[in-house]
């Protein structure tokens, strides 16, 4: 049977450990994204629903984020 040199098989073992670390690393990250991704259309989804809000009560506004302020918003038809 023949067989790697010692130094030669610790190489090829040690690219090995670094692509599944890698491997590992990247599937943690996608999944970050995967929940990040889908707060953000949480998110979404609830400032809409509160903007119907606002506009039953104030009509279609668009509204100053540093002070409250706003300004009615005209629908050129």
């Amino acid at each position: 049977m023949k067989k790697l040199e010692k130094e030669e098989l610790e190489k090829v073992v040690d690219f090995q450990n670094k692509l599944y670390k890698i491997t590992t690393d990247i599937g943690v990250l996608e999944t970050q994204k995967h929940a990040a991704l889908h707060d953000l259309a949480g998110i979404n989804q609830e400032q809409e629903e509160y903007k119907k809000v606002l506009e039953d009560k104030y009509g279609p506004i668009s509204v100053d984020l540093k002070d409250g302020t706003y300004t009615e918003v005209k629908n050129d038809e």
